[in-house]
């Protein structure tokens, strides 16, 4: 209490004033740390306002097209993370590279869990044909990233669908963890896809020339220690009762 015997007034935090950069990069910060925990549908333009601290008429001033607007740039902020997620120095086995590549995707998955489920499964209210395409451009970065690794300049049909296979099955087993409560831990998660991804390489190459290639390419850089050897020791017990198949 003061002399007047009232309250001292709490001084108010002194007004920031930001760069237009600066200030839709906060908005959108807001919105993404918003969308990573709940459902586009449940986030109001007035969540993203206190969220930022800042007032709804500041939110439709950066983004006058409102929610859809502001979700569709914030998508786009976190594609372009996913995007970055797979780009990896050509060198080194290849199964190690991938292993980096999903520790930082998985990643991002771990951190916006509800809003990459509605990212990845739609039927958002706010989804549109934009929003889509914004999700399949992640798609088809990531697939030219790992075929780019694969070294084949020209991927045949077979090549690519085999890639862009991995990657649904990559996306559906991030969703199916989320959907598990985060179970089996990152480290198991991201070994498996990589196990899959072999397995449906050497797959693929029983029949197409081409993988054929690549894959032995991509088999010499490999080591016994690495993920690719301690696949082939695993599976030998497996198949070692099937050699009356040959």
């Amino acid at each position: 209490m003061n002399g007047s015997g009232t309250a001292p007034a709490v001084p108010r935090p002194a007004y920031r004033r930001l760069s237009v950069e600066q200030r839709r990069s906060q908005l959108l910060t807001a919105a993404l740390n918003l969308f990573a925990h709940r459902a586009p549908e449940d986030v109001s333009l007035d969540d993203v306002a206190l969220a930022a601290g800042v007032s709804r008429p500041l939110v439709y001033r950066y983004f006058p097209g409102g929610k859809q607007q502001l979700y569709e740039a914030a998508l786009r902020s976190a594609a372009d993370v996913l995007e970055r997620c797979f780009a990896e120095p050509e060198t080194g086995p290849l199964t190690r590279r991938l292993s980096r590549a999903l520790d930082r995707y998985l990643a991002f998955v771990d951190e916006h869990d509800a809003g990459f489920s509605a990212l990845l499964q739609g039927g958002s209210v706010v989804e549109t044909t934009r929003t889509s395409a914004i999700v399949d451009e992640v798609r088809r970065a990531a697939a030219d990233q790992i075929l780019r690794h694969l070294g084949e300049p020209e991927p045949g049909l077979r090549l690519r669908m085999t890639v862009r296979m991995w990657i649904t099955a990559v996306e559906a087993a991030s969703l199916i963890w989320l959907d598990e409560d985060k179970q089996p831990a990152l480290d198991e998660l991201r070994d498996w896809l990589v196990d899959h991804f072999v397995a449906l390489l050497t797959a693929t190459a029983a029949t197409d020339p081409q993988t054929a290639r690549v894959t032995r390419a991509a088999l010499k850089l490999e080591t016994a220690d690495g993920p690719a050897g301690e696949l082939a020791r695993r599976i030998l017990p497996v198949v070692s009762d099937a050699a009356h198949l040959l």
